[in-house]
């Protein structure tokens, strides 16, 4: 018995890196690249060349809140599509990452959302099968981003591949296994339709930053820019930290014939672990907000 227990802590310890970054070590979910000097628009266009360089395909790009302050690109990579896309469970949600950039006087802050974190987060123990072509992915983002600085210092709080893998912010708030459904549709291709159809009616107060297709798997996601003056990006972001601008934009799923989000109790919770509860309290409202503004388009 003795030894059986040995090798089993043996294999745990001997874990791929994205399901901990050393013994079971703490993942945060950012990495900051460093300070980069130039405007925001100027440190954006070098970065949407250091990743097209890194073999990356930049899906789209846009100010949060409106802020020209603020800055996320929005990308994906043919290895990495193929790879989310396997797991049928939301998992082409992990497919897009994003850098973020946010001005202050010293320059502009680069950062991104840290690869093993989301992948664990979305792909959960899917994640393990997949880790050659998720690790080297990790592995040339850190090269590709290396011409905008050195730092490569985590940020953000930090959670463990397992405890990622379930994630939910307290007792009884939601996990990853449980969407908000907002519509149901006769066919995927008319899914598609609607959603475009209101995007464009309704590009004032939620823009389409990008859209990422399987035609053959029939899913699509939408990432969202929500820019009601009201309930908002500007309402809450500030908030709750724009530090962490590298989360947006908020995504919606369509798989067949339903169009699925995450909760907000979870997908903001995730992506500001470290939010304290008195925080989170300030933004109570939220969830619901983007649930409502995320139903109006597609209903």
């Amino acid at each position: 018995m003795k030894h059986f227990l040995t090798i089993l802590v043996l294999l745990l310890i001997a874990v791929s890196p994205l399901r901990a970054d050393e013994h079971g070590a703490e993942i945060p979910p950012y990495i900051r690249v460093g300070v980069a000097a130039g405007s925001v628009d100027a440190v954006a266009g070098k970065v949407t060349e250091a990743l097209k360089t890194g073999g990356f395909e930049i899906l789209g790009t846009y100010n949060p809140e409106n802020n020209p302050g603020l800055c996320v690109i929005a990308f994906t990579r043919g290895d990495l599509k193929a790879a989310a896309v396997k797991v049928q469970d939301r998992g082409a949600l992990a497919a897009v990452l994003k850098v973020g950039l946010v001005k202050k006087t010293n320059g502009v802050t680069v950062s991104y959302l840290n690869p093993p974190y989301i992948f664990n987060a979305y792909l959960r123990k899917e994640a393990t099968k997949q880790g050659r072509v998720l690790d080297k992915v990790t592995t040339d983002l850190k090269a590709a981003l290396g011409t905008l600085g050195s730092e490569f210092a985590g940020f953000g709080g930090g959670i463990r591949a397992e405890k990622l893998w379930k994630y939910r912010y307290k007792f009884m708030m939601p996990n990853f296994d449980d969407p908000e459904e907002l519509n149901t549709y006769e066919s995927f291709e008319a899914g598609v339709a609607t959603i475009s159809a209101h995007l464009k009616e309704n590009s004032v107060h939620a823009r389409e930053v990008y859209r990422l297709v399987y035609p053959a798997e029939k899913t699509a996601v939408f990432g969202i820019a929500l820019l009601d003056p009201e309930e908002g990006e500007g309402m809450f972001l500030p908030k709750i930290g724009e530090g962490h601008i590298a989360a947006m934009p908020y995504e919606m799923i369509l798989q067949g014939d339903t169009v699925t989000m995450l909760p907000g109790r979870y997908r903001i919770a995730l992506s500001w672990p470290d939010l304290s509860m008195g925080t989170f309290m300030k933004i109570m409202s939220t969830p619901g907000d983007i649930k409502d503004m995320m139903r109006s388009l597609t209903e």
